[in-house]
């Protein structure tokens, strides 16, 4: 997580896609983590866009994963684009060089990203983790300070308990016991949501 207190937009992302693939010489890259959330943001926010809560935006960190998934690549991108490099203190937000084994998302994930290519871009295309997949593996990190972005995808929308759960039996080296318990979880949270958000609003059911 980035200091400063900042939020980043896509316009930033966009930003770090373009100067990922100038530092390793790439036309594509892979973007994991909470940032992987902003283009899906803008393609469902429909007309007029609606706002979506601040969390989804919190972190001023991108976390990148080299096309070919080259370790060296991922030491690049931290070294010229990385916490505490120039580039973070002259802009505020930073890149850090992650690699496939990073996150335990499900297999497939990579088919499932969202193109993110502008003319920011400038012919970088950043594949960016579909929301589903997102929150599997951030599911699966088990990191506390991760529960209210979790807790926003299932009140905003953003993921369906019916997909999430179909993802279950696709995480890598998951035992079927093992699985069931990430199912237990899954549906206790979804109920907690769906709970809290009726006391705020007796009209919901």
């Amino acid at each position: 997580m980035g200091s400063g207190g900042l939020a980043m937009t896509e316009e930033q992302l966009e930003h770090l896609i373009r100067s990922s693939g100038a530092i390793l010489g790439d036309s594509e890259i892979l973007i994991i983590g909470s940032q992987s959330i902003l283009p899906w943001l803008r393609k469902w926010a429909g007309k007029p866009p609606r706002a979506w809560p601040g969390v989804f935006t919190l972190s001023t960190e991108a976390d990148i994963i080299p096309i070919d998934n080259d370790s060296k690549k991922s030491d690049l991108i931290d070294g010229v684009l990385g916490e505490d490099s120039y580039f973070h203190a002259t802009y505020g937000y930073f890149a850090q060089g992650v690699s496939m084994e990073t996150a335990r998302a499900p297999e497939g994930w990579q088919a499932r990203c969202y193109p993110l290519k502008s003319e920011r871009t400038q012919g970088v295309v950043g594949y960016c983790m579909h929301p589903a997949d997102l929150f599997i593996a951030k599911t699966m990190a088990g990191r506390p300070k991760d529960g209210p972005f979790l807790d926003a995808m299932i009140e905003h929308g953003i993921v369906e308990e019916s997909t999430v759960l179909h993802l279950v039996p696709k995480i890598p080296n998951c035992t079927p016991q093992e699985q069931e318990i990430v199912r237990d979880g899954i549906r206790g949270r979804f109920r907690k949501v769906k709970k809290d958000r009726g006391r705020a609003d007796p009209g919901i059911e």
